[in-house]
């Protein structure tokens, strides 16, 4: 399995994850707000300490992203492109997000895919503060309120990450995180496995990975790829993912992993869920 050495020494626990009770909610995207309070603001009225979220559709303009990129210098094994700005409106096809805490203020994880004006399929890091809703949809979130998660220096990495706290009780979902070389298949078959979870299914969720290897048989070469969760589960404890992937060129790949071939890059936030409760609208 592919290994990027990181800059800091390796953390000893590999996968961190806290149990709890996740709320579903359902609300809509707001237009004329920067996404960050579009999303956020629902989930602080909901009492949420951190969530994990989806949506489908709607748009933005402006919209400003970046894209997985080569180290800027030998502190990161990977980093960012310089930011871009398409010119008139980018819809969506699908972005998952992590909601916490940054110096106390609300937070976004975003990774998506998108079609710009241009016409070409795209996806990657959106930046949020910068990104305007110019057209409304739905979107689903999984909410923890005893479960904060929040940024925090990572060693390892080199990088400031969302890193989740609180004291781990039983209840309908884990939030987790994974950390570098893990491969992400294994690594949600034992976070449910640990949770006491024989079947559950993957809600949101995004990290990196070290390119990708899909069940389909195609490739991505790239050392880092931006990646969301399209779909997931774990079933009499056998894990199952299909992902958006985004290489470093912007290009969008899909499809069902192959187990033991899809190492994390530098993080992955995971929320599994062992049942299904229904939504709760929100005005």
């Amino acid at each position: 399995m592919r290994h990027l050495v990181q800059p800091g020494p390796i953390h000893p626990v590999r996968i961190d994850s806290i149990g709890g009770d996740a709320v579903p909610l359902r609300f809509t995207l707001r237009r004329g707000l920067p996404l960050t309070e579009a999303l956020t603001g629902p989930l602080i009225a909901a009492g949420f300490q951190s969530a994990t979220l989806t949506f489908k559709g709607g748009a933005f303009n402006p919209f400003r992203y970046v894209m997985p990129g080569p180290a800027d210098n030998a502190s990161h094994v990977a980093y960012f492109t310089a930011p871009r700005a398409p010119e008139d409106t980018t819809r969506i096809e699908q972005a998952n997000a992590t909601f916490g805490w940054s110096d106390d203020k609300p937070f976004l994880h975003c990774h998506a895919a998108w079609t710009e004006p241009d016409g070409a399929r795209r996806g990657g890091h959106i930046l949020p503060h910068e990104s305007i809703v110019c057209e409304e949809t739905e979107v689903e979130a999984w909410g923890f309120p005893t479960i904060r998660v929040a940024t925090a220096a990572d060693a390892e990495t080199n990088f400031t990450l969302f890193q989740p706290s609180g004291t781990t009780s039983p209840g309908t979902a884990v939030f987790a995180r994974i950390k570098p070389n893990e491969d992400i298949l294994t690594a949600v078959e034992t976070i449910a496995a640990a949770h006491g979870m024989r079947d559950a299914v993957v809600r949101g969720s995004l990290g990196s990975l070290i390119g990708a290897r899909f069940a389909h048989g195609a490739t991505v070469q790239d050392h880092a790829t931006e990646v969301l969760v399209r779909s997931g589960r774990v079933r009499d404890g056998v894990g199952s993912l299909d992902l958006l992937v985004v290489d470093m060129a912007g290009q969008v790949h899909d499809g069902p992993l192959i187990r033991g071939a899809n190492p994390v890059c530098i993080t992955f936030d995971l929320v599994l869920e062992r049942s299904h409760p229904p939504a709760i609208d929100h005005p």
